[in-house]
């Protein structure tokens, strides 16, 4: 069974298959990468948690940066943000997001309920 949450015309939030939560890419807010990091971090646990999951369960994790000069500073927060010993597996690339004044997308798969 499929379970589409928060769907509206172009998306879902949350998409559930066999117990497996994708969530949809997340953005922040803030001046730097550092705050867009920790918004987007903080949009990730509420979806996650509204998916009957957690950062401890996270599978994988698709990082987007708009420059991979910002690298450090985001693996900064994220560090400081994942679940010692729970890491999930991870790619960050570098690429033109969807409006100029962001600068990284997080986009999470996680085992759920």
């Amino acid at each position: 069974m499929i379970e589409r949450i928060d769907t509206g015309a172009r998306m879902s939030k949350i998409v559930k298959h066999n117990g497996v939560a994708y969530l949809c890419g997340q953005v922040g807010d803030g001046a730097t990468v550092a705050e867009q990091t920790r918004d987007c971090l903080s949009r990730v646990e509420a979806l996650l948690a509204k998916a009957g999951s957690s950062p401890e369960r996270m599978l994988q994790a698709t990082i987007w940066l708009a420059d991979m000069a910002d690298f450090a500073e985001m693996n900064a927060v994220w560090d400081a943000w994942v679940p010692e010993g729970h890491a999930p597996a991870r790619a960050c690339g570098e690429a033109r997001l969807a409006r100029d004044v962001l600068k990284v997308e997080i986009i999470v798969t996680a085992a759920c309920d």
